[in-house]
């Protein structure tokens, strides 16, 4: 050991006879070592959850798998037949009258990520999953407006589905909150989701017919980005039946299983 990295004491013992002082000397010595201790490195600073939940309510019940794709590529027919908790996403959109919202082909474009709430629908996964409920809102796109609430419990389920166009947009703050199972992207033929959205939003009556038609197919020609923007974004590209394949081993309490492109 370095001279420099320890030290000795000699202190006088009490009562004890020096043998080379002569009489009446007392002096006889004790050695006492001592080591510096090694340094101690500093602290690192905790990393803050997005959303204020107690710790001891962090642990998640359940995963989310986040389904995203295409409008009328098959997302809401999927869920409805899991029949597993499942969020709306499209649920979280600002109403019309929010300020500043984007617009496309003479109205609001809904398309656009600025035209939704993302916080919102993470902190309402994040209680979900933690308390066993949540109080969502629910958003009628003909009035573009929150027209009321509604509250969905977990139950016993492991697995929460949560789908919608803009579901890419919140897979890193569902990492973050160590909430996320998978991130899927439904995909099938363009013509094929052409038919199904025009379809399905002319019988819902969702928008003036002719602004439906010239949405659907600025979609159908943006389709091919809008898969690699969303794959960019840890989607993970997948038939519908593959799809439900993989949530059910999620419910099960399985991991994921692989999905080829």
């Amino acid at each position: 050991m370095d001279d420099d990295a320890r030290t000795t004491r000699h202190t006088p013992a009490e009562g004890a006879t020096d043998t080379t002082g002569g009489a009446g000397h007392t002096a006889a010595t004790t050695s006492t070592t001592t080591t510096d201790p090694p340094p101690t490195p500093p602290a690192r600073p905790a990393q803050e959850p997005l959303f204020d939940i107690p710790e001891a309510a962090r642990t998640p019940l359940a995963r989310v798998v986040l389904v995203t794709g295409p409008s009328g590529s098959g997302k809401t027919r999927l869920t409805r037949r899991l029949g597993l908790p499942t969020v709306a996403l499209d649920d979280f959109y600002l109403d019309g009258d929010h300020p500043g919202l984007p617009r496309r082909h003479g109205m609001v474009d809904w398309d656009s990520p600025a035209s939704w709430d993302g916080t919102a629908a993470v902190a309402a996964l994040v209680e979900l999953v933690t308390t066993g409920s949540v109080e969502v809102p629910v958003y009628d796109i003909p009035s573009n407006a929150r027209v009321s609430s509604r509250t969905i419990e977990l139950g016993t389920a492991r697995a929460v589905v949560a789908e919608g166009i803009f579901a890419a947009e919140i897979i890193d703050a569902c990492r973050t909150e160590g909430i996320l199972a998978d991130a899927l992207c439904l995909t099938r033929p363009r013509l094929q989701t052409f038919v199904f959205r025009l379809a399905r939003d002319l019988d819902e009556g969702r928008k003036p017919p002719l602004n439906l038609v010239r949405r659907g197919l600025a979609l159908t020609l943006a389709e091919p980005a809008m898969y690699r923007d969303l794959v960019a974004k840890g989607a993970r590209r997948t038939t519908v039946d593959d799809a439900e394949r993989t949530i059910l081993r999620v419910a099960a309490g399985l991991p994921p299983e692989p999905v080829e492109d």
